[in-house]
């Protein structure tokens, strides 16, 4: 039997997931192909697999761009089960919605849609989780992959919530798709930039390029927020999202937050999601964690910014010296 999963990853969180759940496939003698979308790559034709997975993160209420045309470039097939999971940094029921479209799309090719799987990650954009709330997460998903890798291996398909009104929601907020290559486009890097070049090597979409030690952000911005979220000195701001932007891999090895330390937004909605995932146990060896770059880089990182923001400081004070004399 072979499978494959079909990811869209920008900052790692449904990267580690979808990972975690092909390794329970191979476990349960599933040869299992893995692709990490970026942008221009080929894909395989997912006729010639048994079972099938596309893995993204909610934008939005919705499925990012890159998946949607994905979806739209498969060839057509006749009745081929297709899974989907999907990863997002709260636990509301509006995050039914992110299937709408993509399940319209294969439907229309002759596609079934088997299923879809919700994980909870802590959030790339709008505000930090705490570390504890990330290793609580990561522990309920690996409570639960083992269990909704062999639903998935075992060919179960379960009803997927949706109904017209979470269609015309996931509908209007699609313009976040739209809009994302125009506000993309006003990304910068400030003075802590130090040329390194990472956010231009690890954007999916291939849309920065660094030009003079800078990077040049273009027009196919997808949102994934991996520049801004990686960048080691904190240097990238979103243009009108930037009161948003969240900098620095988390801890998922740490200790997991308790009942009392849940952060206070959609608190009874995580609590449920925990209540539930941690029905199953947890497995000895877990999941593995994450592969993130939390320890060395982002200490690293804020090293680099504090010898920028020193750097900074001294060439403030120079000017001002300089402007001293002259007067």
């Amino acid at each position: 039997m072979r499978g494959v999963f079909y990811v869209f990853s920008g900052t790692g969180n449904t990267e580690a997931v979808c990972r975690a759940l092909a390794a329970e496939w191979e476990k349960r003698g599933i040869q299992t192909d893995y692709v990490r979308l970026k942008s221009g790559q080929e894909t395989p034709d997912p006729r010639g697999y048994d079972r099938v997975a596309v893995g993204y993160p909610v934008h939005a209420f919705n499925a990012p761009a890159p998946v949607l045309q994905l979806l739209k470039s498969w060839p057509r097939a006749q009745g081929t089960a297709v899974y989907f999971v999907k990863t997002s940094g709260e636990p509301v029921r509006l995050n039914d919605c992110s299937c709408a479209k993509p399940a319209a799309i294969l439907q229309k090719r002759g596609y079934k849609v088997a299923g879809e799987y919700h994980y909870v990650m802590p959030y790339n954009i709008i505000f930090r989780h705490s570390d504890g709330m990330a290793a609580r997460m990561w522990q309920a998903a690996a409570r639960r992959i083992p269990h909704d890798a062999r639903a998935m291996a075992e060919g179960t398909f379960t009803p997927w919530p949706h109904g017209p009104f979470k269609r015309a929601f996931s509908f209007l907020l699609r313009i976040e798709q739209a809009a994302m290559p125009h506000i993309g486009r006003h990304f910068r890097a400030d003075e802590r930039c130090v040329g390194c070049g990472k956010c231009a090597r690890i954007c999916p979409q291939g849309n920065i390029r660094m030009e003079n030690g800078k990077p040049v952000f273009g027009k196919s911005c997808a949102g994934c927020m991996a520049c801004a979220f990686y960048c080691p000195t904190d240097a990238v701001h979103l243009g009108v999202l930037n009161g948003w932007r969240v900098n620095g891999a988390y801890a998922f090895g740490g200790e997991p937050a308790t009942d009392e330390e849940i952060c206070r937004y959609c608190n009874k909605a995580y609590r449920r999601y925990f209540a539930a995932a941690e029905a199953y146990p947890l497995p000895e060896a877990g999941a593995g964690l994450p592969a993130n770059e939390k320890g060395e880089a982002r200490e690293a990182g804020q090293s680099a910014a504090r010898e920028a923001d020193a750097g900074n400081a001294n060439a403030r004070e120079d000017a001002a010296q300089s402007a001293q004399l002259r007067a």
